[in-house]
C-alpha cells in the first residue's frame, strides 16, 4: 500500500524570477488574520541560494520548537524583516487591508531592496513599489514564502506570550488570540482588553451587550 508523499516547498518560483532578470526575490507571508486580538504580523525573507536551511515548511505544519529552531537558522543566513499592523489599524481598515499593510511594511523594512516579491495567497497588496506574484498555497510550495511564514509566526507568537503576561486568563500564550473555548469564556467573564479587535463579531457582540445594559 502506497501513500502520497507530502508536498514540499521548492525554489521554482524564485528561480523563474531570477531567470527573468530579477536580482532580489523575497517571499512574503502574514499570520494573525483570524485571532480576536493582537496585531497582524507579516514577514519578508530573501533566501540566498546555497544557504537555504533544510526542513523549511509551512509554519502550520511544524511544531513550536521546530519553528523556533528554523527561525534562528533562517535569520542567520537570509535577509529578513518583520512588520505589524495594529489592532486600531485592523479595526479602521479591515483585516485584509491591515494584513496587506503589514506586508508592505515588511517588504520596505528589508535590509536589501527587493525587486520582486512572492506573496502568499491570491491577492497582491497595493502600492508595493516592485514586481509581485501571488502564489496560492505559497507557504506550502515556495521556500521563500515558507521561510516568511515561519518568521512571522514565531514573531507574533512571542508578542502574544508577552501580552498574556500582562492580561492573564485569556490563554494567549497557548491560543495566540484565536477563538478557543478558553479565550471565549474569558472574554465573557473578564471582558475585552485594549488588545481585542472591536470589529470582530465575538468582541463586538460582547461590547454591544455591555453597552445595552449600562444604565
Amino acid at each position: 500500500m502506497t501513500t502520497d508523499a507530502p508536498i514540499l516547498p521548492d525554489f521554482t518560483h524564485e528561480e523563474a524570477a531570477l531567470a527573468r532578470g530579477m536580482i532580489c526575490v523575497a517571499g512574503v507571508d502574514e499570520v494573525g488574520r483570524g485571532p480576536l486580538c493582537g496585531p497582524v504580523t507579516a514577514a519578508a525573507v530573501v533566501l540566498v541560494p546555497g544557504r537555504i536551511p533544510p526542513g523549511l515548511r509551512d509554519s502550520k505544519a511544524l511544531t513550536a520548537a521546530a519553528r523556533e529552531r528554523l527561525a534562528a537558522e533562517i535569520e542567520a543566513v537570509a535577509h529578513c524583516a518583520v512588520a505589524h499592523a495594529s489592532v486600531d489599524e485592523i479595526d479602521s481598515l479591515n483585516i485584509l487591508r491591515a494584513s496587506h499593510l503589514a506586508m508592505c511594511r515588511a517588504i520596505a523594512a528589508l535590509p536589501v531592496a527587493a525587486d520582486h516579491v512572492l506573496i502568499d495567497g491570491n491577492m497582491i497588496p497595493r502600492d508595493l513599489g516592485c514586481g509581485a506574484q501571488a502564489v496560492v498555497r505559497g507557504d506550502a510550495i515556495c521556500l521563500s514564502i515558507a521561510a516568511a511564514s515561519i518568521i512571522a509566526k514565531v514573531a507574533r507568537d512571542r508578542i502574544m506570550v508577552g501580552l498574556a503576561q500582562q492580561h492573564p486568563g485569556y490563554g494567549w500564550d497557548r491560543n495566540a488570540g484565536y477563538a478557543t473555548r478558553e479565550h471565549l469564556d474569558a472574554l465573557l467573564n473578564l471582558g475585552p482588553t485594549p488588545h481585542h479587535r472591536r470589529s470582530f463579531r465575538p468582541v463586538h457582540n460582547i461590547l454591544y451587550q455591555e453597552l445595552s445594559i449600562t444604565p
